[in-house]
């Protein structure tokens, strides 16, 4: 996809241990990283939260204790992932409210301020709410005429809010 882009956004999606920023943790980040030039880079990451991935947070995304039990923890990868978000806008489904405010809480709790306020943001949702369903799926069905497979992998939906 060709966007006409000033300097290079990332469209990313999180699965997390809950809803609590400062209390839970991300299992799993997927960024798609364009740049003004057309290139893309895609990478799905999951980490080690350090802590009980409740079961109703696996019904959501199916990601459960064991299936990072010997990943890295988001601290052990942070300053390697802050370069990829160096110098970019963000964008995601309803990042505004949750994915933006964890990541970037993520990153504090290691020391590595990412300069939110740098960067512009683009919530899709926001831009849907005022014309649809208030659902990825929904949105994902109405403009891309199919439906939105595997939905809550952080990769489909990345890849959705492209």
């Amino acid at each position: 996809m060709k966007l006409k882009l000033e300097r290079p956004i990332i469209f990313f999606d999180l699965e997390t241990t809950g809803l609590t920023i400062g209390k839970d943790h991300i299992v799993e980040l997927c960024y798609i990283r364009l740049e003004p030039n057309g290139c893309e880079r895609a990478e799905t990451l999951r980490f080690n939260p350090g802590m009980h991935i409740p079961k109703e947070a696996s019904a959501v995304h199916g990601i459960t204790d064991a299936d990072v039990k010997d990943c890295a923890t988001f601290s052990e990868k942070a300053h390697d992932l802050s370069k990829v978000f160096e110098g970019c806008d963000l964008a995601g489904y309803n990042s505004n409210k949750f994915d933006v405010p964890m990541l970037t809480e993520e990153f504090a709790l290691c020391g590595i301020d990412i300069h939110i306020n740098e960067k512009k943001l683009v919530d899709v949702q926001n831009i849907f709410h005022k014309m649809e369903q208030r659902t990825l799926v929904a949105a994902y069905k109405f403009y891309c005429g199919k439906d939105l497979e595997n939905a809550h992998s952080a990769l489909a939906d990345t890849r959705a809010t492209l």
